[in-house]
């Protein structure tokens, strides 16, 4: 009989899995690659997102990790931004075209005479000649195909060429008009030519199961992850959730149950957590999901509570004063406003170390 799996025990499972239940003293990069890369649009997210999960985590080490390039940040998963490890990038970069050459359906009438066999060439003699911003790739591109949208021609080269953003001495890591490069030159190794997608279901089911087929494509982006846990499922542990769907799971991975302790915990904008699964019940309520999300797409920092998403969060910082706003999807209990205030002074001494006042306060 196939063992069922509630809502709160996938909670913890999940958490337990992205170094949520406690901070973990491990290097950068094993935890980047723990959890198979980490939403990037932003430079920022990823910082505070490892401080919350590391223990004793500085800024300076993944300023380091990326500067010795066992760290990069690179289109990936859903054809968005991510820290990866190098080898995990290189592994499964390929797997990704796919998915990536999908994406460029959306540029529809735009992409009016754009010749890909010509363009591909073009950009990777462009970017083997020097870093560059998409600014200078586009423009230097236009010359060349004066007849194609400039736009067009820029999204076509982040993906369908391997590049990886060249990280600076900016407080995270980048500039807001970053330089990207040859990810074959920057790791010294081209991406595997080799798809591996049964490898990839597995590292996200050891860092987001157990999980159903529709759940590791809507955190892929792949069409094909059913298929790759059919051909896994002799090897996988199989469960049902509260409303009897199937779910895959690596044997030994940890699964603590419902009743272990998860403690206060901030997550910064675009979370992979929260965007890793079709059915998201097992981090926020489907009434609170509409306020994950902003009408431009943004996807708003959240904080955990009894391991649940339970409001929004923003910060703001002046006259050396830092202050964290928290915004609750519904009243908290006064533990928790207590929990979630001593995590809020933590986390804003990371952010702004050079603050004379720090304050958390509770938004109705």
């Amino acid at each position: 009989m196939v063992e069922t799996l509630s809502v709160r025990a996938l909670n913890r499972a999940t958490l337990a899995r992205q170094l949520l239940l406690a901070r973990e003293p491990i290097p950068v990069p094993e935890a980047v690659g723990r959890l198979c890369g980490m939403q990037a649009q932003e430079p920022k997210p990823p910082f505070l997102g490892l401080w919350t999960r590391l223990d004793g985590f500085q800024a300076s080490d993944l300023h380091a990790a990326l500067r010795d390039r066992s760290l990069v940040r690179a289109t990936m998963m859903r054809a968005t931004l991510h820290l990866m490890t190098g080898s995990d990038y290189a592994a499964f970069r390929t797997t990704m075209q796919p998915m990536l050459d999908g994406a460029l359906r959306v540029l529809g009438d735009r992409a009016k005479g754009m010749d890909l066999e010509k363009v591909v060439p073009a950009a990777r003699a462009l970017l083997d000649e020097a870093p560059r911003t998409f600014n200078e790739v586009r423009a230097l591109l236009q010359e060349r195909f004066p007849d194609v949208n400039d736009r067009a021609l820029g999204y076509a080269v982040r993906l369908c060429v391997p590049l990886v953003m060249v990280p600076t001495e900016d407080r995270w890591g980048f500039p807001r008009a970053a330089r990207f490069t040859l990810a074959g030159g920057w790791l010294q190794r081209e991406p595997s030519a080799e798809t591996a997608v049964d490898e990839l279901m597995l590292r996200y089911l050891a860092a987001y199961g157990p999980a159903s087929a529709a759940d590791a494509q809507t955190w892929s982006g792949l069409p094909s992850t059913g298929d790759a846990l059919e051909r896994l499922r002799p090897s996988l542990r199989v469960f049902a959730d509260d409303k009897g769907r199937e779910l895959f799971d690596l044997p030994d991975a940890p699964r603590p149950g419902e009743g272990a302790p998860a403690p206060a915990r901030f997550l910064p904008e675009f979370d992979s957590l929260v965007l890793a699964h079709a059915d998201r019940r097992r981090i926020i309520a489907d009434d609170h999901r509409p306020s994950l999300t902003t009408k431009n797409l943004r996807v708003r920092a959240v904080f955990l509570w009894d391991g649940f998403a339970c409001g929004t969060w923003d910060t703001e910082y002046k006259r050396r004063v830092a202050t964290l706003r928290m915004r609750p999807f519904e009243p908290l209990p006064q533990a928790a406003v207590d929990e979630l205030a001593a995590e809020g002074e933590a986390l804003l001494r990371f952010l702004e170390p050079e603050a004379k006042e720090t304050a958390v306060t509770v938004e109705s």
